[in-house]
């Protein structure tokens, strides 16, 4: 069996995946015409190639423009259907998605349009495709915290939908600790946790979402590797970091795929996971982010499976759905 064949086969958890970010050109096109939304591109083919990016503003930048065609409840269910399609041809089992209410809101679209589509798009999936899922509501941290709690207040009517919120968008001068206040009523209302950090931001931010935000895993965090309190800290308490190479390679916060850490977080003992951000923007899913830095970084079979279980020991699953996981990889194995 080739590596590729293995990581198709390997199940997968994604744990980092932003639903807006999953736009295809294709289906943007379509939905914009659907809308009478017009877009800054003639072509599928021309927003390809705007897909290529400096750095993290400049990819926000093209992703809210993006956005900006998602108007009815049906948008955003077909935006998380065609996610769920493509996902359950890449063996993937169980998925945590993001989902940026502010984007939406902000531009006059209700708040219960966003979550009933996605929401219900999910549903379905688990019914028809066999796919588990948590759904993670994140603050833009370019906006106020005020924002964030109007935020937090609309999401309270839908919460037995809603497992997390997170925190994402431009990291540059917007630490955790700029919402440690939402954070702390998020818990009260028993939400879980979770924040991008340290990957544009140094490692400071790291500590904040862990010690602030009371984070329950790190997205991002490539910074830990410049902190050894903070990869000892992490290898103790097993944070799990959610990890993704493509976006990484992309956004230019690596230069190449042989320089991205993950080899070097594994053998300081972290738990780290591969997933894949924002895939249509990226150049790819699930298995393209593994075979990746598995020719990049000359992965064994048993080095995948590990990040595979790292995947699903790192979510939300209970421990019997994750222990069937578990099963499921070392079969490969044999």
């Amino acid at each position: 069996m080739t590596t590729k064949e293995f990581i198709e086969k390997l199940p997968k958890a994604e744990l980092h995946l932003h639903i807006e970010g999953s736009f295809e050109p294709e289906l943007m096109f379509e939905i914009a015409r659907r809308n009478k939304v017009e877009i800054p591109y003639n072509s599928i083919e021309e927003v390809k190639n705007a897909y290529q990016f400096k750095n993290l503003q400049e990819f926000l930048d093209i992703y809210y423009a993006g956005a900006n065609v998602l108007l009815k409840e049906q948008d955003f269910y077909d935006l998380t259907w065609a996610y769920l399609i493509k996902v359950n041809s890449q063996n993937v089992k169980h998925v945590e998605i993001f989902f940026d209410p502010q984007t939406h809101t902000d531009r006059g679209v209700p708040f219960e349009f966003v979550i009933k589509g996605i929401y219900s798009a999910l549903e379905q999936g688990k019914k028809e495709l066999g796919i588990s899922f948590k759904l993670i509501m994140s603050f833009l941290r370019h906006l106020s915290e005020e924002e964030a709690f109007k935020t937090l207040v609309e999401s309270l009517p839908y919460k037995k939908w809603i497992d997390g919120v997170g925190l994402d968008s431009s990291e540059k001068g917007n630490p955790p600790s700029k919402f440690h206040k939402v954070f702390l009523k998020a818990i009260e209302e028993g939400f879980l946790t979770v924040a991008h950090a340290g990957e544009e931001g140094p490692s400071e931010y790291i500590w904040e979402a862990i010690k602030l935000l009371n984070v329950t895993r790190i997205d991002h965090g490539n910074a830990c590797i410049y902190d050894e309190d903070l990869l000892e800290y992490l290898s103790e308490k097993q944070i799990p970091l959610t990890l993704c190479p493509l976006s990484n390679l992309e956004l230019k916060v690596i230069s190449e795929l042989k320089d991205f850490p993950i080899l070097e977080m594994m053998k300081k003992g972290l738990l780290v996971t591969v997933n894949s951000d924002d895939p249509a923007y990226f150049g790819g899913y699930m298995n393209e982010n593994f075979i990746g830095i598995a020719n990049a970084l000359d992965l064994s079979n048993n080095q995948l499976a590990i990040l595979a279980k790292n995947g699903f020991k790192g979510s939300w699953l209970s421990e019997e759905g994750k222990e069937k996981a578990y099963l499921e990889i070392d079969d490969l194995l044999i």
